[in-house]
This record gives structure tokens, C-alpha cells and sequence, in this order.
């Protein structure tokens, strides 16, 4: 049960830090990517990951 709560608190950690850096978008590209790999459903996975390419080196830049 400590680790699921561990786990619970890293999740939403990381998830501040998306949305810090990155905005409504980044949440969105994450949850895109979280979804695609969780169903198998690449267009979702696509979308995911060239979202956060994009933002990326937009962050970059």
C-alpha cells in the first residue's frame, strides 16, 4: 500500500512539472501518449509524441 501511494505522489509530481513547463498542451500531449500505450492505439500514441517533440524543441529554441 506505501508504494501505490509512492507512485500516486510521483505521478502527480511529474505531472506538475509537465504543466509547468510545457502548459494545458503538454498535460494533453502526455495524456495522449499515457492512453496510446495503455490501449495499443497508435494514432493516439502518434499524436502524444509529436506533440511533445514539438514542444520540446520549441522549449529548446
Amino acid at each position: 500500500m506505501p508504494l501505490v501511494a509512492l507512485l500516486a505522489l510521483a505521478v502527480y509530481f511529474v505531472g506538475e512539472m509537465i504543466q509547468d513547463k510545457f502548459g494545458l498542451l503538454g498535460v494533453a500531449a502526455v495524456g495522449f501518449l499515457t492512453v496510446g500505450v495503455k490501449t495499443k492505439n497508435t494514432a493516439c500514441l502518434s499524436i502524444g509524441t509529436v506533440a511533445l517533440v514539438i514542444l520540446g524543441q520549441s522549449a529548446v529554441s
